[in-house]
């Protein structure tokens, strides 16, 4: 076989355990994330309770980059200790050994079986945990599947001069190997895959012992460089836990570099197969770990503070609280986070509206200047929940997930229309009306503040409908579209009288006032759009009113066959 083939082979191989991973923790957290991270939430009041925990859900995830997090996760809403934090991180970090030492065993048979098992319950449903537990099975398969792969490709590998040259610097330079190895692995973000391509590349001769455990070294970095970078942006809080990680994973590989070339012989008495050598170090290099750092997390986690301390100011409104990378994985979870981000999306708006209003009243430019930098908070959130959910549109949804996510993004982008016109059109309103010292008539000022205050209701309203999705409130949110509509009617009439009756004030203010009520009933169409996909679900919305007028007319012909010429006819 040409060299080029057998590095295709490897690649494969390579390429099927990244994925056979992925699907694995994908099965496991769409089948039963809520409930580990129910799990790992509730069992983090100390230390210890918070290690089992790590090590729990991590064995059961196969990843514990998804452990880490979740955990940055919970740590950046003040929901977990520091210190159990930092604990959780260490039994996460056994907890993938674990995983290591099951897929390293002779579990070959086991492929086949799982794919069998997991294709036949994927295609039994289109929903629900059976699929999941399906997607989970056939990501065992595959693991254990791609191995065997691995081992059959590196078998040439252990004669082949080219590959033993490639090698020969790294033999010679450990640090070189464990910086590869940690490059690597923070690209394929799985040190579990890692470590398990490195037993196969070791059962097959391809690499020798004391290298294999270099690039274990590597591996256990890399793993911890991941979730690291993976919380870049987000609080201080969320990201000491995974640089805590780091922190313990590095100052391990500095004391076991010196001590790397005895360790063959000492492993050798576990196993001296190269496969077992490598996974039983992983194991016991992270039991080591924990054994050491668990006495000293308090001045770790001081340590973490110092290096990553707190904003000096107060948290800004533009930092999303809700968006949960780690719950990408589970659509229902994300969707959820995405809903109660827009829901503090809204407030911002709504306050921006009840701002609105009182400018008008009060000439107030320094609450104008207010509303005008609280909209560039809304583009900024609004920008953070699109992006979160671009993310997770690249996971699979089904069709009750794929509807909610449209009216999330769909809603939002609403209120982020919303903001632009408070900022954009009313507040230049005010402004004009503030520079020329121009005064509505009380009349019309009570006509404005009556009307917003039926606007700023029935932004309550839309909130309610958007997170409930109830038919009723839809249609009363859009009942009051129409009574918004005779409202802006009255109002209009009433000003114009006051125009007919000659009021300085109104004629001052005339083209201002009108483009108040105008803007603000643009608002509530944005509002009311919400309520149109849970009517039109329910068979509680036409398409169009132009079929009823028709009817009308024909009616009003007394010809029942023919339309009146005199009016289009609808499309």
């Amino acid at each position: 076989m040409s060299a080029t083939a057998l590095l295709l082979d490897l690649c494969a191989g390579i390429a099927l355990l990244l994925w056979g991973v992925r699907m694995v923790r994908t099965g496991m957290t769409r089948a039963f994330g809520a409930r580990l991270r129910r799990v790992l939430s509730s069992t983090t009041r100390n230390r210890f309770s918070a290690f089992a925990a790590g090590i729990g859900v991590t064995a059961l995830l196969q990843s514990a980059t998804a452990t880490a997090l979740l955990v940055a996760s919970f740590a950046g809403r003040r929901l977990i200790a520091p210190t159990a934090a930092l604990a959780v991180m260490l039994g996460a970090d056994v907890g993938t050994t674990l995983a290591a030492q099951l897929l390293s065993l002779d579990l070959h048979w086991m492929g086949p079986l799982a794919l069998v098992a997991g294709v036949a319950l994927f295609l039994s449903t289109e929903t629900g945990n059976r699929r999941h537990v399906g997607r989970l099975l056939i990501g065992f398969g595959l693991l254990l599947l791609a191995l065997r792969l691995i081992v059959a490709a590196s078998e040439p590998l252990r004669t082949a001069p080219a590959f033993a040259a490639a090698l020969a610097p790294l033999e010679q330079e450990p640090l070189l190997a464990v910086a590869l190895a940690a490059l690597l692995t923070w690209a394929a973000h799985s040190s579990l895959a890692m470590v398990l391509m490195l037993a196969g590349l070791a059962s097959a001769g391809a690499i020798s012992a004391p290298l294999a455990l270099a690039l274990v070294l590597g591996a256990n970095i890399g793993g911890a460089v991941a979730p690291f970078a993976g919380t870049a942006g987000q609080p201080a809080a969320a990201r000491r836990a995974p640089l805590g990680n780091l922190l313990m994973r590095a100052a391990g590989v500095v004391i076991a570099l010196p001590l790397l070339r005895y360790m063959p012989d000492w492993l050798a008495w576990f196993g001296a197969d190269g496969a077992r050598m490598a996974v039983n170090f992983h194991t016991a290099f992270n039991i080591a770990l924990a054994l050491l750092f668990l006495p000293l997390l308090n001045p770790l986690e001081k340590l973490c503070r110092r290096l990553l301390p707190e904003a000096p100011s107060a948290e800004e409104a533009t930092t999303p609280r809700y968006l949960d990378t780690g719950a990408l994985d589970n659509p229902g979870v994300a969707l959820a986070a995405a809903a109660r981000e827009t829901l503090r999306l809204s407030d911002i708006v709504s306050r921006m509206l009840d701002d609105a209003i009182t400018v008008f009243k009060t000439d107030d430019a320094r609450l104008a200047k207010a509303v005008e930098q609280a909209d560039d908070q809304v583009d900024k959130l609004h920008e953070a929940i699109k992006l979160y959910l671009t993310e997770l549109s690249k996971h699979e949804m089904d069709a009750e997930e794929s509807r909610r996510y449209v009216d999330v993004l769909t809603f939002t982008t609403n209120l982020e229309h919303i903001g632009d016109i408070i900022d954009k059109n009313l507040m230049e309103l005010a402004a004009k009306k503030i520079k020329h010292r121009l005064h509505f008539s009380a009349e019309g000022m009570a006509e404005l503040a009556a009307f917003h205050g039926r606007v700023a209701g029935n932004l309550q309203m839309a909130c309610n409908v958007f997170m409930a999705s109830d038919a009723k409130l839809a249609r009363q949110l859009l009942q009051e579209k129409a009574g918004l509509r005779e409202a802006e009617r009255q109002a209009a009439e009433n000003h114009y009288r006051r125009l007919a009756a000659g009021r300085t004030e109104s004629i001052e203010t005339s083209a201002i006032h009108l483009d108040v009520i105008r803007d603000l009933k643009r608002i509530n169409s944005h509002l009311t759009a919400v309520a149109y996909p849970i009517l039109e679900q329910t068979g509680e919305l036409t398409a169009t009113r132009l079929r009823a007028r028709e009817a009308e007319t024909k009616a009003a012909s007394g010809n029942p066959g023919h339309a009146n010429p005199g009016r289009a006819k609808p499309a």
